[in-house]
C-alpha cells in the first residue's frame, strides 16, 4: 500500500523514507488508527479471512499454506491461521507490520514490497485483499505484481484478490467520511476524492480527540482504474486462469486467478 503525506501543522509521526520516488508506506499515525476505522465501516476482518477460506477451498482443496501480500496490520492473517497450517504475510510499512507481528506474534511477516518480492518458497494460496491491486500506478506495475505473485505459486495454487473499481463502474464521489468512537477517543477521517481520467486522488484528513488534545494529519492516496478485462488479460498474461465472483467479501467481488499443474 502506498501513501504519500503532505505537511501539517499538526504533530504527526513521518512517514518511513523510502528509495523510490512517489511511493511511501502507510505512517504510524495511519497504522495507530486503521483497524478502529476498518471496523467502524464494517470491516469484519476474521469473517472476511473465512469467505477467502472458502474460496481458496473450492479452488485448491488441498491447500496448506497461504501468504497475504500488503497484509496490513494481520486481522486477516489471524482468521486464516486457524483455517491453514503455513500462514505468512508480507508488509512494506513497518508500522502496519509491527501490528500485524503484535496479533501473531510467532508467524512470520516479511518485510517487503508487493511489486517487488523474492521469499524463496512457495505456496498453495496468496491473497492479496483490501482493494491494494488498485495502489498500482500502471498495468505495467499490476503486471510486476502478478509475476510475483505468479514466481511463488505453487502448481495448482489460487490466487486470491479483491479487486478496487473497475474503470466501466467507478462512482465519482467527490467527497466521504468515516467516523469511529470509543470511551475515550474518537476519530474522524474525511475525504476529498478527485479523478483525472484513470487516476483516482484521494486526500484523507484524520482527526483524533483524547483526553489530552485534539491531534490530526493528512495522508494523500493515488489508485488506479482498469478495466475487467484489462485485469483479466493482466492476470492471463501472467499465466492464470481467471474468473471474478460477484458478491462479498465487499460487494465488488474477488477474482481469482488459478495457476495450471
Amino acid at each position: 500500500m502506498t501513501v504519500t503525506q503532505p505537511p501539517t501543522s499538526a504533530p504527526t509521526t513521518p512517514v518511513s523514507a523510502t528509495t523510490e520516488p512517489g511511493r511511501t508506506e502507510y505512517s504510524g499515525d495511519h497504522a495507530e488508527v486503521y483497524d478502529v476505522l476498518q471496523r467502524a465501516r464494517g470491516r469484519g476482518r476474521v469473517s472476511e479471512a473465512d469467505q477467502i477460506t472458502e474460496v481458496i477451498r473450492r479452488f485448491n482443496p488441498s491447500a496448506r499454506s497461504v501468504l497475504d501480500v500488503a497484509c496490513g496490520t494481520g486481522t486477516h492473517i489471524v482468521g486464516l491461521r486457524g483455517e491453514f497450517d503455513d500462514v505468512e504475510g508480507l508488509e512494506l510499512s513497518e508500522p502496519m507490520r509491527a501490528r500485524a507481528m503484535a496479533k501473531s506474534p510467532d508467524a512470520v511477516i516479511h518485510a517487503g514490497d508487493m511489486f517487488d518480492f523474492a521469499l524463496g518458497r512457495t505456496y498453495d494460496a496468496i491473497t492479496c485483499l483490501c482493494f491494494v491491486l488498485g495502489y498500482s500506478r500502471s498495468l505495467k506495475e499490476l503486471e510486476a505484481l502478478l509475476s510475483n505473485v505468479v514466481a511463488h505459486l505453487a502448481p495448482g495454487g489460487v490466487f486470491v484478490a479483491e479487486p478496487w473499481w473497475f474503470l466501466e463502474n467507478a462512482v465519482d464521489i467527490p467527497v466521504a467520511g468515516a467516523l469511529a468512537e470509543e470511551p475515550e477517543r474518537v476519530i474522524s477521517r474525511l475525504s476529498s476524492i478527485r479523478r483525472d481520467g484513470h487516476t483516482i486522488r484521494l486526500e484523507l484528513r484524520y482527526t483524533i480527540a483524547e483526553p489530552s488534545g485534539i491531534r490530526e494529519f493528512t495522508e494523500v492516496e493515488e489508485m488506479h482504474l482498469y478495466s475487467k478485462e484489462e485485469h483479466f488479460a493482466a492476470f492471463r498474461r501472467a499465466g492464470l486462469e481467471v474468473r471474478h465472483l460477484e458478491g462479498p467479501p465487499n460487494g465488488r467481488g474477488l477474482l481469482v486467478g488459478t495457476l495450471p499443474r
